[in-house]
């Protein structure tokens, strides 16, 4: 069966990066588009970076310039990389994956604070 599974997740200061991993198994991860979702407490799901399989990325206005998605296709991985972290960011964020992104990961938790 399809599996995603998001590692890196923590605890991070205002202004401090963290890089969160998501190994795929069980679907055809190289020509699947990736995504990564987030939810904050009492928000509503956000999409904040999706790539797809030729490269090709997209970012969340609340996310663009701080945030950078990417994959390796010989390890079946999606990464995101985030920079200049803000307490806003905190959320769980989910893994994403398939033709109809019918594939969701755990999620990892993300808290910025100080």
């Amino acid at each position: 069966q399809v599996q995603l599974v998001e590692s890196g997740g923590g605890l991070v200061q205002p202004g401090g990066s963290l890089r969160l991993s998501c190994v795929a198994s069980g679907m055809p991860f190289r020509v699947a588009s990736m995504h990564w979702y987030r939810q904050a407490p009492g928000k509503q799901r956000e999409l904040a970076a999706s790539i797809d399989n030729s490269g090709t990325t997209k970012y969340a206005d609340s996310v663009k310039g701080r945030f950078t998605i990417s994959r390796d296709n010989a390890k079946n991985t999606v990464y995101l990389q985030m920079n200049s972290l803000k307490p806003e960011d905190t959320a769980v964020y989910y893994c994403v994956g398939g033709s109809l992104s019918q594939y969701w990961g755990q999620g990892t938790q993300v808290t910025v604070s100080s």
